[in-house]
This record gives structure tokens, C-alpha cells and sequence, in this order.
């Protein structure tokens, strides 16, 4: 195993994955922007905002598989109730607080029509097959994507021999991008106001996330990526790279345009992990990217509320809704209400990441090689 390699497996954080958190809630803020209507007129690439969601989603498979991956070599196995319980403790605090208050104000005050019947499978995670949906909870359609990654991909990290992770990953890949593309000529089932069609940003992100984590991890597969990753300006490059393809693809990106969007932020997160003093993380790397990439999930979780409470405002003081005002209301009430957030509600949770489950784990891996 070389030095390189070594070195990578020995990185217990990857500081630059903030930047990118932060450049992908940037876009996220903006396709809400009240003032994105204005400036997609002057290009397409203006109206692309949507796309910082499927950057979460290879940070997400990237960072799961690493973290799973390095549990097994360090420990012997995976831990199921660990894994969950940290996943559990990061996602549900702020994600349930959420969908009960905004689905209680949409269903019981505001008494929106359907709402009643759209509301449970939030609880559930199926937002993402839902129909219809309840406008603040929106965004939330991502997480159901993540809570259906997380329930079946551990278990193939476990049950699959390390030789087949690849091919079912690249299956499953070529599965997402073809039906997206309507290859099969399947009609989508249909239960009350759930429709099981893959949706437009579907799982193709997050299992190439995965897949990077699965090269990298082996010296092989290092050894491949290492020099298309390992230059300081690799992740200037790509990220040259990703901007070209959002400027010059056509407004609908669905199938093969997707698929080099999402290829080309893989390498991009890979040229990050790799190369930790990259020329890029001057930038990424800097305090205030690295706080905003820090509380990002807040932010993406509670940015429609920002907007709604900034376009109060400026409803009462009589300027438009699309207004430059009403968006850095928008942009600031979202930081502000995601800082609150993390600072007296999620930190309390994130705390107990280690504690109970993760102890009581560590603790009979202890006693069971002390028994041997």
C-alpha cells in the first residue's frame, strides 16, 4: 500500500467537503431566490439552482460509504445500530420539528385543501413518490431520497462481497439513468397521492458518491483516480469543467446531461478528498464558507420559511416580492433561523452521536477480542 494511500485512509476529516456544502446551499437559496425569475432571463444557467441538491447527494454517498467503509477495517464489521443512530440523531431533530409544525399550521390553521392526506407519508419518507405537496415542505423530498439510501446501502455494504460493490453500484446507476430517460416503457404505480416514477434528481448522485468512496478506499482504484484527482488545481479544473457543462446543456438535463453533471461533481469531490491543500480550499476553507457549510442542512431545511416571513415583511412595506430587499431578507432570515437552530437544538442531539448506541458497540467489540 502506498504512502498516498495510506495517508488518504489516515484522513479523519475532510475540511473542503464544508466549501462544497456551502456552494451547494448557495444554489439552493438561489432557485428559491425571489429574484431568480429576473436574472434566468439573461441565461438558462441562472435556473440551475436545483442542481445543489444532487451536489449534497454525492457529498452524502461519499461520506457514508467512507465512514462504513473505514468502521469494517478499523473494527471488523459494521455497526447497524451505530450507523443508524448517528444518522437518526443528525437528520430527525430539526427534520421532525419541522414537518410536525409546518404540517400542523398547513393542515389544522390553514386547513389547505389534500394537505390532510399528504402529511403522514412526510413521517415516513415518501416525498419524494408524492404527487402533490405541502409548499413549505418541499425541500423535503431530498431527505426521503437519503432515508431510502440509508435503510438499503449499508445492507449490500454488508451482505455483497467487496468485488460486486462496484458492479451494482454501476447497475444501479445505469437502472436510474435509463428510467429517467423512459427506457423501460413501465407505467409508474400509483397508491392514493404517491406515484413510484423516478423523479428527476433521483438516486444516480448519491450512488456515484457511493462509488467514489468504494475506488478511493481500495489502492487499486486510488491508484486510477489518483492522477485525474491528485494535482493542487484538479478541483479548479473541475469545477471549470462543471460550470462549462451548466452554461452550454440545454434546459432539460434529464438523462445523459445529468449524468455528466453528476460524473463531473464526483471527480470534483474526489479531487477534494484527495488533495487536501488544494489550490481551491484558499476559498473553501475560509471561516465564513465553512460555518454557512457547516449549518447548510439547517439552511436547506428552513429557507422557505425565511422566504415566507421576508416576503411578509416586504408585503407590509409595500415592495414586491421579487425584490433584491426581500431576497437578502430571504438569504438572512434563512442563516439566521439555521444558526439558532444548530447552536440550541441540533448541537444538543449531535452530542449524543457517540454516546449509548456507539459505546455500547465499541464496548462489545472490546469484550469479544479480549475473549479471543
Amino acid at each position: 500500500m502506498s504512502e498516498i494511500h495510506i495517508a488518504y485512509l489516515q484522513t479523519k476529516h475532510f475540511g473542503s467537503l464544508n466549501g462544497l456544502r456551502f456552494l451547494a446551499i448557495t444554489a439552493v437559496l438561489f432557485h428559491h431566490s425571489p429574484v431568480k425569475g429576473m436574472l434566468a432571463e439573461l441565461h438558462l444557467i441562472y435556473g440551475r439552482g436545483f442542481l445543489g441538491v444532487d451536489f449534497f447527494f454525492v457529498i452524502s454517498g461519499f461520506l457514508i460509504t467512507t465512514l462504513l467503509l473505514r468502521e469494517r477495517l478499523r473494527t471488523g464489521a459494521i455497526s447497524l445500530q451505530g450507523f443508524y443512530w448517528r444518522r437518526a440523531l443528525r437528520i430527525l431533530p430539526l427534520y421532525l420539528l419541522i414537518v410536525t409544525s409546518v404540517g400542523a399550521y398547513t393542515v389544522l390553521i390553514k386547513q389547505d385543501p389534500g394537505a390532510a392526506e399528504l402529511w403522514p407519508f412526510y413521517y415516513i419518507f415518501l416525498a419524494n413518490f408524492l404527487v402533490g405537496d405541502i409548499s413549505l415542505l418541499s425541500p423535503t423530498w431530498s431527505l426521503s431520497v437519503e432515508e431510502q439510501y440509508y435503510v438499503l446501502w449499508p445492507l449490500l455494504l454488508i451482505l455483497l462481497p467487496h468485488r460486486a460493490l462496484l458492479p451494482v453500484l454501476a447497475g444501479l446507476i445505469i437502472v436510474n439513468v435509463l428510467g429517467i430517460m423512459g427506457m423501460f416503457g413501465v407505467t409508474p404505480p400509483a397508491v392514493g397521492p404517491l406515484r413510484f416514477a423516478l423523479p428527476t434528481a433521483t438516486y444516480a448522485p448519491i450512488l456515484m458518491g457511493s462509488a467514489l468512496a468504494v475506488l478511493l478506499n481500495g489502492e487499486r482504484g486510488f491508484s486510477i483516480l489518483h492522477p485525474a484527482l491528485a494535482h493542487s488545481w484538479a478541483a479548479i479544473g473541475w469545477g471549470a469543467v462543471l460550470g462549462f457543462l451548466l452554461f452550454v446543456l440545454p434546459s432539460d438535463v434529464t438523462g445523459l446531461p445529468n449524468l455528466a453533471l453528476h460524473l463531473t461533481m464526483t471527480a470534483l469531490v474526489g479531487s477534494l478528498v484527495v488533495k487536501e491543500d488544494s489550490v481551491a480550499n484558499i476559498v473553501l476553507k475560509s471561516p465564513f464558507v465553512v460555518r454557512i457549510g457547516v449549518i447548510s442542512y439547517g439552511i436547506y431545511m428552513l429557507h422557505l420559511i425565511g422566504l415566507d416571513i421576508a416576503v411578509r415583511i416586504t408585503s407590509v412595506i409595500g415592495l414586491p416580492p421579487a425584490s433584491f430587499v426581500t431576497n437578502a431578507l430571504y438569504i438572512g432570515f434563512s442563516v439566521l433561523l439555521a444558526e439558532i437552530s444548530f447552536r440550541s437544538y441540533e448541537s444538543y442531539f449531535l452530542e449524543m452521536r457517540h454516546k449509548l448506541f456507539g459505546t455500547l458497540w465499541q464496548s462489545r467489540r472490546a469484550n469479544r477480542k479480549d475473549a479471543l
